[in-house]
C-alpha cells in the first residue's frame, strides 16, 4: 500500500520506518544515530510494544551490566529487534482476567487493592510503588477494592 503524501506515492513501510526511526532519534543523547542497550526497551515501549526486561536482554545478547550502559546500536540493528518483540506472545484481556481471578475470593468480580499491589511490586517483572500509584490511580472503590474487569480494560487501553 502507498501513502499520498503531496503527489508523491510512498510506500507506508517507509512511513512506519521513518517515524520509528524519528522516535528512536529521540533517545540518541549523543548525537551519533545510536542509543545506549539500556534504553532499548523504552525505546520499543514508547513504539507501542510491551517487551519485558528479560525479552530485551534476551534479544540484546544477553549483555553484561557494563554492556547495558556502554554498548550502543544504530536504528539498523534496532530494527530487527523491534520486529522480534512484535511477534512475541502477547496476553490476551482473557488471560488477564483469569489471572485475576485467582485473587477474588468471594467471587464479585473484585480484588483487594492492597492485595493487588503487593502482587504488583513482588512477582514477575517487579513495578515500582510510583508505576504502581500511576496504574491503580481510580482503579479502587470506596471499599479498597478493584473490579479487575474494568481494571484489565484499563491497562489495555493504556
Amino acid at each position: 500500500m502507498c501513502a499520498n503524501l503531496g503527489h508523491d506515492l510512498v510506500p507506508k513501510s517507509y512511513i512506519f520506518s521513518f517515524d520509528f526511526k524519528e522516535a528512536f532519534g529521540l533517545f540518541d543523547r549523543v548525537g551519533d544515530s545510536q542509543v545506549a542497550y539500556n534504553q532499548v526497551a523504552d525505546i520499543m515501549r514508547a513504539l507501542g510494544q510491551n517487551p519485558t526486561n528479560k525479552d530485551v536482554t534476551t534479544i540484546l545478547g544477553n549483555p553484561t551490566a557494563d554492556d547495558m550502559a556502554n554498548k550502543r546500536l544504530n536504528f539498523d540493528a534496532f530494527l530487527p529487534m523491534l520486529k522480534q518483540v512484535d511477534a512475541l506472545p502477547k496476553g490476551t484481556y482473557d488471560d488477564y482476567v483469569e489471572g485475576l481471578r485467582v485473587f477474588d475470593k468471594e467471587g464479585n468480580g473484585t480484588v483487594m487493592g492492597a492485595e493487588l499491589r503487593i502482587v504488583l511490586s513482588t512477582l514477575g517483572e517487579k513495578m515500582s510503588e510510583p508505576e504502581i500509584d500511576a496504574l491503580m490511580a481510580g482503579q479502587e472503590d470506596e471499599n479498597g477494592s478493584v473490579h479487575y474487569e474494568a481494571f484489565v480494560k484499563h491497562i489495555m487501553s493504556v
